[in-house]
């Protein structure tokens, strides 16, 4: 699939660091609004600049769209390359308003496009193996699951000097006004749609517990800095999820069913820790096995190639999923209609300081295929 991308700021320089791995993907172009941005990422990765967003959407060599642009731009860079016919693949969330992301499923599908998004996690070596002992009735009945999205105390770190390869700066500012769950609830939710089905309704909580971080973001601009979402799921599930940038670093997830315990040590990590821990009868009585097992990491040969590396994340999952998609004519993992339902959650969440505290969601999704090394 012959792609462009747009946006070439930090989050670029992470899809680039692996893209060269996927024979399935050829990028064509890239343009940034900045031509100070777009001149120095063309030349650190050796991509052709196109000269306006115009020239790019006009340009027939272009199949799809990587929208890697700031979250507050999503919408009306999506819409304007399905507009022009091209499939897209946007970066978290879909958009920052619940009736431009439905829009935009709507004008993907009535094009005959393609619309996909990050997070692409759930299609990798942890969360598929995960998934596979939950349909293998590893832990029994699944009753309820604990995950987690800390990220420790962001305003204490050095924000202002991470750069991505070609000298992007870490958008902080972002991650403060937009906030930090619809950055990042996501990872977390997009394994527990697929595992459990589409939720029902969500009932959040989120507060601004540091007030000031010093980040030259004012307090009234800021998203909350912690959120907590509990989670009724259409198949009977519930689940409770916390996101902050204040409790310390913790990408867990947990499920707790009827015979068992399946544990992930983080949702981020390829090679993450997937255990078992039974629940044993003892005289009469269930106790939990003292002894976690760990789990060997379902994958083919080259899931095990691409969880390699220094990095050891692949942002392209996502888009070749989507190329293979378009190859084999049907829907890709990450489908619209899901990522809408992973849209509808995050803005849910993220705005329960300003919003309702409970929220029924409207979106459903069918439910996804697991990868073909995993069934």
């Amino acid at each position: 699939m012959r792609i462009a991308i747009v946006g070439c700021g930090f989050v670029a320089d992470l899809y680039m660091e692996t893209l060269h791995r996927h024979a399935d993907l050829e990028l064509v172009c890239a343009w940034d609004h900045d031509p100070v941005r777009l001149g120095l990422f063309c030349r650190h990765h050796g991509v052709e600049a196109c000269p306006s967003f115009e020239a790019l959407l006009e340009d027939r060599r272009v199949e799809a769209v990587l929208n890697l642009t700031n979250p507050h731009s999503h919408y009306v860079v999506s819409r304007d390359c399905l507009q022009a016919g091209k499939h897209v693949y946007s970066e978290k969330p879909l958009a920052m308003r619940l009736e431009d992301a439905r829009s935009l499923v709507v004008l993907a599908a009535a094009r005959g496009l393609l619309l996909s998004g990050a997070p692409s996690r759930l299609l990798g070596r942890p969360a598929q193996t995960a998934w596979r002992l939950l349909r293998d009735g590893a832990i029994g009945q699944p009753h309820l699951a604990y995950a987690e999205m800390d990220d420790g105390l962001l305003h204490r770190m050095a924000v202002r000097r991470w750069r991505g390869s070609s000298g992007a700066p870490w958008p902080w500012q972002d991650e403060l006004r937009v906030g930090n769950t619809l950055e990042h609830a996501g990872y977390a939710l997009t394994w527990l749609a697929a595992f459990f089905g589409p939720a029902r309704s969500v009932t959040a909580f989120g507060a601004r517990a540091v007030r000031e971080k010093g980040l030259d973001v004012p307090l009234h601009e800021q998203a909350p800095d912690v959120t907590f979402a509990g989670i009724e799921f259409r198949s009977g599930m519930i689940a409770r999820l916390t996101c902050s940038i204040v409790a310390s670093h913790d990408h867990g997830l947990r499920v707790f069913g009827e015979d068992g315990i399946l544990s992930v040590d983080d949702v981020w990590k390829p090679q993450a820790r997937v255990r078992l821990r039974p629940r044993l009868r003892v005289r009469g009585r269930s106790l939990e096995s003292p002894l976690a097992r760990r789990q060997r990491l379902l994958g083919d040969a080259e899931a095990v190639r691409l969880s390699r590396g220094r990095r050891k994340v692949d942002f392209c999952l996502g888009p070749v999923d989507m190329a293979r998609a378009l190859r084999e004519g049907r829907a890709p993992r990450l489908s619209a209609d899901f990522c809408l339902h992973i849209t509808e959650l995050s803005l849910a969440i993220g705005q329960a300081a300003d919003g309702a505290a409970r929220v029924e969601l409207e979106s459903v999704f069918a439910a996804p295929d697991p990868m073909p090394w995993a069934r």
